[in-house]
């Protein structure tokens, strides 16, 4: 498969950004880009994932054909549940692993709805399984969505069903703030109903997987445009960079950043993922070394981090407790090695049972980036 260079690099800095935000939290010092807004790694994975597996699902449809929908799921599940399940079982078997004592009820995780009936306060153990929710959510509405809009396609109909759901998410995250997160301001209560009633839930995390897609419809069906697109690389990666700044700077937790922070990243996201293909950019033609395998355990690593992170800080006490740069090197390099051995023993051995036929016949002429 061919790896797209500029790709990989988006997906080893999105997770590198989430590691760092969650290792800031055990002392360790991290410069106010990734300790303030480390959590903008979630919002880049959801917008890689919104471009790649668009552009998987939409293919046959540029070809005029149907998609397989039971091959399409079944690579998902090979995908996504092998490595999955195995830190989740870790996780309730081995209670001292956690990073936090009490965790969800199992159901919640079987079922991806983890994100929607969160108990924050109490129930932190393996928290950040809210995005891989998100991401299954989005395995399941995104092939009935296109499957509505291909039985009469048009133009008008793909704009104005993102319109509606760019629009409905700015006014739905609008009201929730005013009735239910506003009114707590001051109080110990305040932030965790920010993340339980619009940080977390599906229905408010749309932008990144939307803007996503939305590249992936331009790629697949208006190629003039995508080539517009690639020939201004350069131009795309300023903006991107200059629209990240600013998302920045709207405060968050707050009623701009719930309404209309979570668009703006999207899009200076998306900006960059055009830049990182484009061929007329740094980041879609330099090979970085390194990167590349960051960017393929990026799953494992986003699965196990917090737990090695919090057995590094349980048994490596006096080494990891100064905050230095010993401390940054020995849970970096655990975290690494843990995911390391997740990935080549579980991930990559289920990744390869997808690459075997009938799996294959899916998307055999569509081979544009990393795999997701």
């Amino acid at each position: 498969m061919n790896r797209l260079p500029g790709l990989d690099l988006l997906r080893a800095i999105a997770i590198g950004w989430v590691m760092l935000y969650h290792l800031a939290s055990y002392g360790v010092v991290m410069p106010v880009l990734v300790d303030r807004y480390g959590y903008m790694g979630v919002d880049l994975f959801f917008v890689l994932s919104g471009f790649l597996i668009g552009a998987q699902l939409l293919a046959p449809y540029t070809r005029g054909e149907t998609p397989r929908w039971g091959q399409f799921f079944l690579r998902r599940v090979l995908r996504v549940l092998p490595a999955y399940l195995v830190v989740l079982a870790l996780y309730f078997i081995a209670p001292s692993l956690r990073e936090s004592p009490d965790i969800e009820p199992l159901w919640q995780f079987l079922t991806f709805t983890q994100n929607i009936f969160a108990d924050y306060e109490r129930a932190r153990a393996f928290s950040h399984a809210w995005s891989l929710c998100i991401e299954e959510h989005f395995y399941l509405l995104l092939p009935a969505a296109a499957w509505l809009l291909a039985r009469k396609p048009s133009a008008g109909k793909v704009a104005a069903a993102a319109f509606a759901l760019l629009a409905g998410g700015m006014l739905l995250r609008g009201w929730i703030w005013q009735h239910e997160v506003a009114p707590l301001t001051g109080l110990p209560a305040f932030f965790t109903r920010y993340i339980e009633t619009i940080y977390n839930p599906t229905w408010c995390r749309l932008d990144g997987l939307l803007a996503g897609v939305m590249l992936a419809v331009v790629q697949g069906f208006r190629p003039a445009w995508w080539d517009w697109l690639m020939a201004r690389g350069p131009w795309l990666l300023a903006a991107g960079l200059a629209g990240v700044y600013v998302s920045m700077r709207i405060p968050s937790p707050g009623f701009a950043g719930a309404v209309i922070g979570y668009p703006l990243l999207a899009a200076s996201l998306a900006a960059l993922v055009v830049a990182a293909v484009s061929p007329r950019t740094w980041l879609g033609r330099w090979r970085l070394p390194g990167v590349a395998p960051i960017a393929a355990m990026a799953f494992s690593l986003y699965l196990t981090h917090k737990a090695v992170f919090h057995w590094i800080a349980g048994h490596f006490a006096p080494a990891v407790h100064d905050g230095g740069l010993l401390a940054f090197c020995v849970y970096v390099g655990a975290a690494l090695a843990v995911g390391g051995v997740l990935y080549l023993a579980v991930e990559r051995p289920s990744m390869r049972l997808r690459s075997a036929r009938p799996f294959t016949q899916l998307d055999e002429t569509r081979r544009v980036t990393t795999a997701t």
